[in-house]
């Protein structure tokens, strides 16, 4: 399923991220990887904000719809 649509506070694995190289690239530097695990904190509008590790990310809609979840 599409990260926008997971559910909160639930660990998730990465499955696939339909994105370009530089896109995926960018991704990896920010820790989201194929095989990685993310928690979905919240979610408003289509964009998301993530805890991946000991951090937080947010992603706009246009990103967030092209990444994969278990």
């Amino acid at each position: 399923m599409p990260i926008v649509i997971a559910p909160f506070n639930t660990e998730l694995k990465v499955v696939r991220i339909l994105a370009d190289e530089k896109t995926k690239k960018h991704l990896e530097s920010l820790g989201i990887t194929v095989s990685g695990s993310l928690t979905v904190l919240s979610s408003g509008g289509g964009s998301v904000i993530l805890k991946i590790k000991d951090g937080r990310i947010a992603l706009d809609k246009s990103i967030a719809t092209k990444i994969f979840v278990a």
